[in-house]
């Protein structure tokens, strides 16, 4: 039971973890020392899906699933949990390119916005 309930908080770290990549430059306009954390985050998210390394998460998360009883899955979390919803036919190495390429796009617009506005509060 408690290997279960580990694996299912680890799907929930890992959700957490992308959230963050994607739009944790949104706090950087509430708190601009974030982007200390936030900038090597969204880049390790992004060599994540660029590389094709996998994320320390995903085995951890198998590893509390087997010793929970349950079986494991093949692939990534994106591929397991996120792929299915969005692209049914499995994750390719352009899919990967395309998600990558949209988290630093969306992070670019972030970070071009809040700098923007960061700017006028201050004239």
């Amino acid at each position: 039971m408690i290997y279960a309930l580990l694996s299912d908080l680890v799907v929930l770290m890992h959700f957490t973890f992308i959230v963050y990549v994607i739009f944790g430059g949104i706090l950087v306009g509430w708190w601009p020392r974030s982007a200390w954390l936030h900038v090597p985050v969204a880049l390790y998210g992004v060599a994540i899906e660029w590389i094709g390394w996998i994320c320390p998460l995903t085995p951890l998360e198998k590893r509390f699933r087997r010793l929970a009883g349950q079986a494991g899955y093949e692939g990534g979390f994106i591929d397991h949990y996120l792929l299915p919803i969005i692209y049914p036919e499995g994750l390719t190495d352009r899919v990967q390119l395309v998600l990558g390429g949209l988290v630093v796009a969306v992070n670019l617009v972030v970070y071009a916005t809040v700098f923007t506005l960061g700017r006028e509060g201050q004239s």
